[in-house]
């Protein structure tokens, strides 16, 4: 086959006309062509068998690196450049066009080569080859050097790569005929043993032949047997089937009597229903006369007593006291609350109805978000406890201590009592002063992680709880 292969896409393409009608450029070969009568035609290259061409673009690729920039033609700069394992494979198709129709770079490359190739190379340029050596690479070397008879060499070395691929064709060919062979030899074998096997299940189908046909003979006795047996059953079934329709006419009439006295029982339940109602109507007039008796009797005994509507809560006299004069008041003796720190409990305690929230503010703030001024701090426990009390209804006091009282504070927001203690006070004093102050039964929460505070109220009946439990229900509003 020639030299060349298809163009690479990848790849720089040589100009066809150039590579075809390109001059050679070896010593048996004739000069360019410049008309029919000035010089004998250029004699075409020779068809190299595929090993050949392979081998010849695999040395060329090898010494292209080590050639001087300026020596390497411009297509194939960027073939010298791929890695070994790509160059011969994708540079192939121009490396081959190019040592087809560049002279001067083919006998660069074969310097190259030969001066690799050692002897052998030495041994193609004198136009001899040593009978042991490869025939692929005598022709390849002698592609390139081109020495006198090089074209015999590729000659021969074609006959020996054809000769070589007869041999392995015939080899092959054997090596299919010794399988087919061993097949055949296997198949007989396999085809005795099957008979064996075939002669041995025909006397096994035969024996059971004859069992089966006795066992036709037992079946057909059999048969007629319980062909016998089944007259028998009709007949007993016909009499079941009498008797059957005797018991179902004696169940139909039962069945209309159950239904008589079902409706009869239905009549009595709605009899027995009507009545329930109206005893229960006059339960229900009893239950209301004794409520509105006891309304009317709460109504009398207000008006007996004298009882006006009050525009203050116990909480709002301590503060005004408070602010006057620092008095006392004498401590309840019994205990109404049980000391809790679960957070559920506040959202428990303030369902309780008319509750009392008091927060000892700096208390929850320092330990909330105590990064904040004061003044911030104030504002957004104040802001968070303005929704506590419009969610729940309760009543709500916020106390901080007085000596950081600024003048000029918002208002505060609905449901929201704010206080300070006085000067010289403390917080924690007038806290107690609102527990003490609250009447007994009323549930009065402290907010306050302080333990004396906690123990303090704790002896007056309230339910001390931590300041956690508020910052968490705080932020989760």
């Amino acid at each position: 086959m020639p030299l060349t292969d298809p163009s690479d896409d990848h790849l720089p393409q040589e100009d066809p006309v150039a590579v075809r009608d390109g001059a050679v450029g070896d010593p048996d070969a004739a000069e360019t062509a410049a008309g029919p009568d000035d010089a004998p035609a250029i004699e075409p290259e020779p068809t190299l068998p595929e090993p050949v061409r392979q081998r010849i673009v695999a040395l060329t690729a090898a010494v292209l690196p080590g050639l001087p920039a300026d020596e390497v033609p411009v297509p194939l700069r960027r073939v010298a450049k791929f890695a070994p394992n790509r160059r011969a494979r994708l540079g192939a198709p121009a490396i081959a066009a190019q040592l087809t129709a560049d002279p001067l770079f083919r006998q660069r490359v074969t310097a190259r080569v030969l001066s690799d190739a050692g002897d052998l190379g030495a041994a193609v340029v004198e136009g001899t080859a040593p009978a042991a050596a490869d025939p692929v690479e005598v022709a390849a070397l002698a592609y390139l050097a081109r020495p006198r008879g090089w074209r015999e060499l590729i000659d021969a070395s074609g006959a020996a790569v054809r000769a070589e691929a007869d041999s392995a064709v015939v080899a092959e060919l054997v090596r299919e005929a010794e399988q087919r062979a061993t097949r055949a030899e296997h198949d007989r074998a396999v085809a005795r043993v099957e008979a064996e096997k075939l002669r041995d299940e025909v006397a096994r189908v035969r024996e059971e032949l004859g069992q089966l046909r006795e066992e036709s003979r037992q079946v057909a006795r059999t048969l007629r047997e319980t062909q016998a047996r089944e007259r028998k059953a009709t007949e007993l079934l016909a009499t079941e089937r009498g008797r059957a329709a005797r018991a179902s006419a004696e169940v139909d009439a039962e069945l209309r009597r159950a239904r008589a006295r079902l409706a009869e029982a239905e009549a009595a339940a709605g009899v027995a229903r009507a009545s329930a109602k109206e005893a229960r109507s006059v339960d229900d007039a009893r239950l209301w006369l004794l409520l509105e008796t006891i309304g009317q009797a709460a109504v009398g005994l207000r008006r007996e007593l004298a009882l006006d509507p009050v525009d203050k809560l116990p909480a709002d006299f301590v503060a005004d006291a408070f602010a006057e004069q620092p008095g006392t008041a004498p401590a309840g003796p019994a205990a109404r609350a049980r000391d809790t720190d679960d957070p559920a409990r506040l959202d428990q305690l303030l369902a309780l109805p008319r509750a009392h929230l008091v927060v000892d503010g700096y208390n929850v703030t320092k330990r909330g978000f105590g990064e904040m001024s004061l003044e911030q701090q104030r504002k957004r426990l104040i802001t968070g406890l303005g929704g506590i009390a419009a969610q729940t209804g309760d009543e709500v006091t916020v106390v901080f201590d007085g000596a950081e009282r600024m003048h000029g504070l918002p208002p505060a927001p609905r449901g929201v009592r704010v206080l300070f203690s006085r000067k010289g006070e403390t917080a924690d004093e007038l806290i107690r002063r609102l527990v003490r102050a609250e009447p007994a039964g009323r549930p009065v929460v402290v907010v306050s992680s302080d333990r004396e505070v906690a123990d303090g109220v704790r002896r007056h009946g309230a339910y001390p709880l931590g300041a956690d439990s508020l910052l968490r229900r705080l932020a989760r509003s």
